[in-house]
């Protein structure tokens, strides 16, 4: 065993026994395979491979697994088996997960994993673990350095270093950790359900009022558009481009000094529609970049919409209250007149959110974007402005209601994530008697 003189810095342990020794001693590392989209020659074979997303908290998932080309000698030197571990190499660095069921035939893994097998009497698990001992503590951020593109390297894991106790300490550990995530893991799920349920009901309801009402008894009408079905027989349906001005801005050079300082004007990006209202901004622009980057000045009443990308932002909507300027990212929307309320059109989007983004995906259309122009064309219903009023209104009730369960379920959500990660670095820094571990 080889070990070093020092601490490290992530796993302060001073048990006699537990030596800092480097990975690659005590542990096989293995990058998977670059992607070959074509054979090299006649004896290359589709094999499955397992890439990031298949390392998941439960294990490595082999659903929906896509192929890619590879010797015979590849599948010979990257095939999976039970008990491999498997570690990312980038995005979540050093996320990992245990191979739990038999592999597909011929499964190989792609080069953003790492394969992990112990040598000798260790345990993978108890690797795992420190790992996220290491995540928890900041340790491969700055390792990796996530302020760029985080990557962790062959080298840098074959060079990692841990306090390794006996391989029947650290398989005494594993299996207590084990046996007590799972147990927290259970609780942790139950917690999520109850909050996608909270907003599963509160979305069911939005999307009721923005769409039929308050009269459940209101004879219906059909819209004329598929998102929407029916509507209240009184409703108006009218394209958006008739009741508010459409638009979005741009990123002045962040190169120019003279578009850019920390007190002028509030300047928005596409992460400012996940929370409504939006009253903050993180940058600020000159008048000197309103003018010469023809920015839009948008003053409240107005909604905030995401226009690009494939992350949840795109079609998300929030809004604005407080005036501002925004991205390229980003769209406005600014009620001309007082038959459209701003809240009630964000509700409103926000009941649109699926279908914004099936049709910016669609053909005819920028991959991946929503135009203006498709905002402006798009036909939505619209209540007297009373009932507006009142739909906005009832929507704020459910919200009071909700919204305490709703924090007290995230705390304790919370407090269970941080005990789960208390509870590892206590066993992996030996603060917990190895008596009470056991069995």
């Amino acid at each position: 065993m080889s070990a070093f003189n020092g601490l490290v810095p992530w796993q302060p342990c001073e048990k006699t026994g537990w030596p800092v020794v480097q990975v690659k001693h005590m542990f096989e590392t293995v990058l998977g395979k670059m992607l070959q989209p074509q054979p090299a020659s006649d004896d290359d074979i589709e094999a499955p491979y397992t890439k990031s997303l298949h390392v998941q908290r439960c294990g490595v998932s082999f659903e929906d697994l896509p192929t890619m080309w590879a010797s015979p000698t590849d599948v010979a030197q990257l095939h999976l088996q039970v008990g491999d571990l498997m570690v990312c190499e980038g995005g979540e660095v050093g996320r990992g997960a245990l191979v739990l069921a038999d592999p597909p035939p011929l499964c190989i893994f792609q080069n953003a994993l790492h394969r992990v097998r112990a040598r000798d009497l260790n345990d993978v698990r108890y690797l795992n673990y420190c790992l996220k001992q290491a995540s928890e503590a900041g340790w491969l951020d700055v390792l990796c350095n996530r302020a760029t593109i985080a990557h962790f390297t062959v080298e840098k894991f074959r060079e990692f270093r841990i306090h390794l106790p006996s391989g029947e300490t650290q398989r005494l550990i594993a299996n207590y950790l084990d046996h007590e995530t799972t147990r927290i893991d259970g609780l942790i799920a139950e917690k999520e359900r109850m909050l996608a349920l909270l907003e599963e009901k509160r979305t069911a309801l939005i999307s009721r009022v923005v769409t039929r009402g308050l009269d459940p008894n209101a004879p219906l009408k059909h819209s004329g558009q598929e998102w929407l079905g029916d509507i209240p027989a009184h409703w108006k349906i009218q394209p958006i481009k008739y009741l508010a001005i459409v638009g979005n801005g741009s990123t002045p050079s962040v190169e120019n000094t003279d578009y850019w300082d920390d007190e002028s004007y509030p300047w928005l990006n596409s992460s400012v529609v996940n929370v409504s209202p939006v009253t903050n901004a993180s940058r600020f622009v000159t008048e000197t970049a309103l003018r010469e980057c023809h920015l839009p000045k948008i003053r409240p009443p107005a909604v905030l919409l995401g226009i690009t990308g494939q992350g949840k932002t795109r079609g998300m909507a929030a809004v604005l209250g407080i005036e501002a300027t925004i991205n390229q990212h980003l769209a406005f929307i600014k009620p001309r007149t007082q038959e459209l309320d701003s809240d009630f059109l964000c509700y409103l989007l926000g009941h649109a959110y699926a279908f914004l983004r099936s049709d910016s995906d669609g053909a005819g259309s920028t991959k991946g974007a929503i135009t203006c122009e498709q905002l402006a064309t798009m036909k939505i219903p619209v209540p007297p402005g009373l009932e507006q009023f009142k739909i906005c209104n009832r929507i704020r009730s459910l919200f009071d209601i909700s919204k305490p369960l709703h924090t007290l379920i995230q705390r304790s959500l919370d407090l269970l994530i941080e005990r789960r990660a208390a509870l590892i670095t206590a066993a992996v820094t030996g603060q917990i008697p190895l008596e009470e571990m056991t069995p």
